[in-house]
């Protein structure tokens, strides 16, 4: 078993009338001494946007802003800017997040040069009704069979508002181009799926999704495996490169008679080829245990969006039962050792 040290809660809602019902889900980037928090600030009636601090070390608030850094601006975004994450590719910040309409939740973008400055590109992720998705799917069966259960209620979804699509989150791309191209996980339920080899993100076209969801079954990168994620899983941390493989934290989800338990699970994917999975804990990394993670806006969550490293220790960033932001550590020698114990 892997060593987790909970270090404890490191950011929490005010009075602020943007964060005063939570803050939680952040996405984090060290660049030279400072970290960078972009976290997800919920107000009244599930209105969120985006929050921004800085720490100067890994439990050490130095400033905060008063007023959200991004917040609604158009109507893919209307009801909120939810769950960010981040990474620097090249000279370029990517921020991405779940734009939420109040109907319809869907994979958008950011981009920064200075993280002051940020240009919307608007949703990236397939705009894919229930029945068109099962129509490019439908010849697998077992696709079919395991997407129903979390997906077939959006059909029957009647709204004269805007049209009902498949809820795709948890977009997060990987730090660097491979082989010179794109790269990014996303995730319709109960799967993490996985887009490689988009030479720019004006390729993701509405023929570049169509012929994705033809072959469907192999940009499935993880899939549920274990107790604790039997239910559905999702991707969280963006993927931290390492001699071993990309290495992610991502979030397993198991139904309880009290509801759903959120945990923080790791695995391994290949370098070159991040569709292979290589290696994955047969356990959480860790779970709800802690009074900041098992009581509430939604009870048992550990939802993991952000790392940094130090020396050998991964800070992981976490939303801890959608209310308050706390940080997890670990030793990353410990943790890839371990992983090499169980390959897939």
């Amino acid at each position: 078993m892997v060593t987790v040290n909970k270090l404890g809660i490191v950011l929490q809602k005010t009075t602020n009338h943007f964060e005063n019902e939570g803050v939680l889900n952040p996405a984090v980037i060290k660049v030279g001494n400072s970290i960078h928090l972009f976290y997800r600030a919920v107000a009244k009636d599930n209105y969120s946007t985006i929050g921004y601090c800085k720490l100067s070390a890994p439990m050490v608030v130095e400033s905060r802003n008063d007023s959200p850094l991004l917040f609604p601006q158009s109507e893919y975004e209307f009801q909120g800017l939810e769950d960010p994450r981040i990474v620097k590719i090249e000279d370029t910040y990517y921020l991405s997040y779940t734009a939420f309409d109040g109907v319809n939740a869907l994979g958008a973008l950011a981009t920064s040069k200075d993280l002051v400055t940020w240009q919307k590109h608007g949703i990236i992720v397939p705009q894919i009704t229930y029945e068109e998705f099962q129509h490019f799917t439908d010849s697998d069966a077992s696709i079919h069979e395991k997407y129903i259960r979390f997906n077939d209620y959006q059909k029957n979804q009647n709204t004269q508002e805007r049209k009902v699509f498949l809820w795709d989150k948890n977009l997060i791309f990987f730090p660097r181009k491979i082989d010179n191209k794109f790269c990014f996980l996303h995730r319709i339920k109960p799967d993490i799926q996985i887009v490689v080899a988009v030479a720019k993100l004006e390729d993701l076209t509405i023929s570049f999704w169509q012929n994705y969801f033809l072959h469907f079954d192999e940009h499935i990168v993880l899939s549920p495996k274990y107790h604790h994620e039997v239910s559905y899983i999702g991707s969280g941390c963006p993927p931290i490169e390492t001699a071993d493989g990309w290495l992610l934290i991502y979030h397993g989800v198991h139904d309880t008679v009290k509801g759903y338990v959120y945990s923080a699970c790791a695995a391994l994917l290949d370098l070159e080829n991040p569709e292979k999975e290589i290696a994955r804990l047969p356990y959480p990394l860790f779970f709800p245990e802690k009074t900041w993670e098992l009581k509430g806006e939604v009870n048992n969550v550990c939802f993991p969006t952000g790392a940094i490293i130090e020396d050998d220790s991964l800070y992981i960033y976490y939303g801890a039962a959608d209310e308050r932001i706390a940080v997890a550590s670990v030793s990353l020698k410990e943790l890839l050792a371990e992983l090499a114990l169980n390959k897939t």
